[in-house]
């Protein structure tokens, strides 16, 4: 399948896959679900998981950036994104890393539109963070297939509408994460983890 890019270029879809630790209902996962769509690839285990590519994981401090866009596109690695509870993510995070070579990396601030975080920085569920990360990679018609499931879907690009087009038109990671400061107030939000 080919597909158009928002510059109009066609390109290879991007191999996109999920790693479900089975910590919630499967009948309310993102990542199932999308999965049953045929929108990405669930995987119940580290070793079926593609070998080269990025895994998307909050903790890792290193944000998903331009300079990671050709390993996607022109080197087809895989997008992964590490589907487990919030409520587990640190023990999640650190078991499943020891175990893979795949580059972690975490998404800039975006708004959930999912209805259990919706409104709440940067608490994506697995299908908002692969789209998320499908649109910062010129991705927009896969990025949109992978929230097509959800009700809340188109939603999620409505309320980061703004942000999600400055992030994808950075050209370096450092100014990316300085974008952030135009939509978000971190200094607030840290406040309010504290």
């Amino acid at each position: 399948m080919i597909i158009s890019t928002i510059y109009g270029d066609p390109l290879n879809p991007i191999s996109v896959h999920a790693l479900w630790l089975a910590q919630d209902d499967p009948r309310k996962n993102t990542a199932v679900l999308a999965s049953k769509r045929g929108n990405l690839k669930l995987h119940k285990s580290v070793r079926t998981l593609p070998k080269r590519g990025i895994i998307l994981e909050p903790l890792c401090g290193k944000v998903f950036g331009p300079e990671d866009h050709a390993l996607l596109t022109h080197e087809h690695g895989a997008l992964v994104g590490l589907d487990c509870s919030w409520a587990h993510i640190e023990s999640s995070v650190e078991s499943i890393m020891k175990k893979t070579r795949l580059k972690p990396r975490m998404l800039p601030l975006l708004l959930a539109a999912n209805p259990v975080n919706w409104g709440k920085p940067g608490k994506l569920t697995t299908a908002e963070a692969l789209a998320a990360a499908l649109y910062l990679a010129a991705r927009i018609d896969e990025a949109k297939a992978v929230l097509g499931a959800f009700r809340w879907g188109e939603r999620f690009f409505e309320l980061n509408q703004h942000p999600l087009d400055a992030y994808a038109q950075a050209s370096t990671s450092s100014e990316l994460v300085g974008l952030q400061f135009e939509f978000f107030d971190l200094d607030h939000l840290v406040e309010d983890e504290a």
